[in-house]
């Protein structure tokens, strides 16, 4: 029916649309996660502990003592940047398939929500 055509150009309009801003996003992230890493390693941070200085069994090894439970910044912005590219392959397959219809009319609504969302 015309009103479902309608309704399917529109559907994948807006997928397009929100598959350029998923792609934004993701940018947007991967700068805030560069500005989050440190600007350089201490080097405590490298060196494995001297021979002078041991550590009680009881209290666990450094190395596992100093896995954080509670992760740096950095890392949420990765996690963040994860799941913004799952969820960008998601709707760019979601787009294709759409487009593999071969319906001329839904390859003019992924074209034009592209191109809309890549100028907004």
């Amino acid at each position: 029916s015309p009103a479902g055509m309608v309704l399917s150009v529109l559907v994948i309009l807006l997928l397009s649309v929100l598959y350029e801003a998923v792609k934004m996003g993701k940018a947007v992230l991967l700068r805030r996660a560069l500005l989050a890493l440190p600007r350089s390693l201490s080097h405590e941070a490298l060196t494995e502990p001297q021979e002078g200085e041991h550590s009680d069994p009881a209290q666990g090894s450094p190395s596992l003592m100093a896995f954080p439970l509670s992760f740096p910044r950095w890392f949420w912005f990765h996690v963040g940047q994860t799941l913004f590219h799952v969820l960008q392959v998601v709707l760019g397959y979601m787009v294709m398939l759409a487009v593999m219809s071969y319906n001329a009319w839904i390859f003019l609504g992924a074209i034009a929500g592209s191109t809309l969302g890549y100028f907004m």
